[in-house]
């Protein structure tokens, strides 16, 4: 028998299957769609739970903050609408306190129990996901905390107070004046939200990473037809100006981009009133990483019904 595209995307909607396997099942059972549906469980190609096998690539960034201290978290929703929500903000929100108190490490955090409940923190996600709609998960978290200093925190594109699309950790070494420590913190903090750098310092690039940008490097010089020793130079100079634009202590300041961080940082110790380093630095983008599945469905049926 034929089989139609409706019955296709039907059999998809009630399964999250693909759509080749659902017009597999769909012919092997000649159109039948409950037992199209057991066809697909009994081949594991079905979800056991539809909602948690859509992409969940939404949601927000939380960070919570102590004395010098503070931690970040993702916790991801389908939707940017599920974002806004005030029960989804309060669970981001808890999560990060959570994640403050128990240390940062991701499958700690999702072990631990959630405030006010004897549930772990996944458990109660899970438990919300029916509640709320839509598939969510608690993706991941960390911390950053120092002896001395500051732990400063940005959120940017903030819903709420903590809750963003982008949060950024930047961790102070000093026994200086922690206010000012903690103003400039914050701006660098800042200046990693709007750089993304790679790394701190030069020394904890991947290695690989730079091998393959001297590589590039080297190509392109070779180009020029100019000697080894003229192209060995030429590479340095450019292995030089990309540190500076993937090194946050070599990058310009964004605040004041005629002087670089590193440059910024012992200025700033004049207010401080001490040596100050920037020891660490954590930045959270909602989603980075994560396949956002996008497919023109229309065109997907007709090819799998064609078939």
């Amino acid at each position: 028998m034929s089989i139609s595209a409706a019955q296709v995307k039907e059999l998809r909607d009630l399964t999250g299957a693909g759509m080749m396997d659902c017009k597999a099942a769909l012919n092997e059972t000649n159109g039948n769609m409950e037992e199209a549906v057991d066809w697909l469980r009994k081949k594991g190609i079905s979800k056991a739970d539809k909602k948690a096998g859509r992409t969940a690539a939404e949601g927000l960034i939380g960070v919570d903050s102590g004395v010098r201290e503070a931690a970040v978290v993702e916790v991801n929703s389908e939707t940017d609408f599920v974002a806004r929500n005030a029960a989804f903000q309060e669970i981001v929100a808890n999560v990060a306190k959570v994640a403050l108190a128990y240390g940062g490490k991701t499958d700690v955090v999702a072990a631990a129990k959630y405030p006010g409940s004897d549930k772990s923190v996944t458990d109660t996600i899970k438990d919300a996901v029916g509640t709320i709609g839509e598939n969510m998960g608690f993706r991941r978290s960390a911390k950053l905390a120092v002896e001395h200093g500051v732990v400063a925190t940005y959120v940017h594109n903030a819903v709420a107070d903590g809750l963003g699309k982008l949060g950024v950790l930047v961790a102070i070494e000093t026994t200086g004046n922690e206010q000012a420590a903690n103003a400039f913190a914050r701006q660098v903090a800042m200046h990693v939200a709007a750089t993304n750098p790679m790394a701190l310092t030069a020394e904890q690039i991947d290695p690989a990473a730079v091998e393959r940008e001297k590589a590039i490097f080297s190509d392109q010089a070779r180009q020029s037809g100019k000697p080894e020793a003229i192209i060995e130079k030429m590479v340095e100079g450019r292995l030089r100006k990309f540190y500076e634009e993937v090194v946050l202590l070599k990058q310009a300041f964004v605040i004041n981009p005629d002087i670089t961080v590193e440059k910024a940082l012992k200025d700033a110790e004049k207010e401080i009133g001490a040596p100050a380093k920037i020891t660490a630095y954590l930045r959270f983008a909602l989603g980075e990483g994560i396949e956002k599945e996008e497919t023109d469905f229309a065109a997907e049926v007709a090819a799998a019904v064609k078939k």
